[in-house]
């Protein structure tokens, strides 16, 4: 089963068009409201009831909490994330430019990238008040983007996933969670569920288009002026600055894949993203949306190989006008 995505192909002359991301948009509106892209992305996937991990014990009372490495079975859908990736994606931001003299300027990159993902090494115990102790385990990570030609930086990024059973106070099932600091001044928590699920993945389209800040579209103001006229780095598709996705199917055409883990994780309802003062006044992270696929690929031998891909959105607010920074990449363990 190959990958799919039920945006249309890209315009196929030499320029995007006004019509190209009012499609996008309308198509990928979730990607822009966390508090609907969880439950629409289930939807999409075709997935039924998330999966959870085996209970995680903790040490018996009096006695200090054990190490060794986390079993897979623990970790649930996370388990597949273990170890360290390296591949290439694309990054797409629309940022502020008050010391260019312009309202904001269009960022975008081809990337290269390396993300490792480290077990923690015993039981996570937190503490009840209004029912017993609940045990999880997790991993560390550790993500590092360039630009693909380049060696200079783009972004850093130290964090945790972790895999929380079930609870009755709050009665919520189970969930998994990523928490994450950013260089510039953010620190993210966002909760979703995990699936597995037969095949490939199935791609939606994500939007790079602006929007008021009550979700509708902005007409007459020329913010789309950038992104008609931008080129996309080399190997990058020029669709994929209406649609960043399209980078991931390209790189899926040809492909055979036995199953996928689907990670899906939001800021809202619950989590939320902090920024420094600096950036609550110039351009605020506010929300942000994100799924994982982690897949398993029948190769022309008969084995097996693993592949991760991600797409993210990220709702920067400057201007009073809300603006979708994508990234994604497509990577193979090392």
């Amino acid at each position: 089963m190959a990958s799919s995505t039920d945006v249309a192909a890209p315009n196929p002359t030499n320029a995007l068009t006004e019509k190209d991301f009012v499609q996008s948009a309308a198509r990928a509106s979730h990607f822009m409201d966390p508090r609907t892209f969880v439950q629409r992305e289930t939807a999409n996937q075709g997935l039924g009831d998330p999966v959870a991990p085996k209970p995680v014990k903790g040490p018996p009372p009096g006695e200090p909490r054990s190490g060794g490495e986390a079993t897979d079975s623990e970790l649930g859908v996370l388990a597949g994330l273990r170890g360290s990736w390296t591949g290439k994606g694309f990054n797409l931001i629309a940022r502020p430019d008050k010391q260019g003299g312009l309202p904001f300027s269009l960022e975008l990159n081809a990337t290269k990238e390396t993300l490792e993902f480290t077990s923690i090494s015993g039981p996570i115990p937190n503490r009840g008040s209004k029912q017993d102790d609940i045990f999880f385990l997790g991993l560390t990570y550790l993500q590092r983007i360039s630009e693909a030609n380049e060696s200079g930086g783009l972004h850093i990024e130290p964090g945790i996933w972790i895999n929380v059973p079930a609870t009755k106070a709050p009665k919520a099932p189970p969930s998994i969670v990523r928490l994450a600091t950013i260089p510039h001044g953010n620190a993210l928590l966002a909760q979703g569920k995990g699936f597995e699920v037969k095949g490939g993945p199935t791609i939606s389209p994500a939007s790079s288009t602006p929007t008021q800040e009550n979700g509708k579209a902005i007409k007459g103001l020329g913010y789309l002026d950038p992104f008609l006229t931008a080129q996309p780095p080399a190997g990058i598709p020029l669709g994929a600055i209406a649609n960043p996705n399209l980078v991931l199917s390209q790189a899926n055409e040809g492909l055979k894949f036995v199953k996928t883990v689907v990670l899906l994780i939001a800021s809202e309802p619950v989590g939320g993203i902090e920024n420094i003062p600096f950036l609550t006044s110039n351009a605020t992270a506010i929300k942000m949306s994100a799924i994982f696929w982690i897949e398993t690929i029948k190769l022309a031998n008969g084995q097996t190989r693993l592949q991760l891909q991600y797409s993210q959105t990220v709702v920067l607010n400057f201007e009073k006008i809300n603006w979708p920074h994508v990234s994604v990449a497509t990577l193979v363990k090392f």
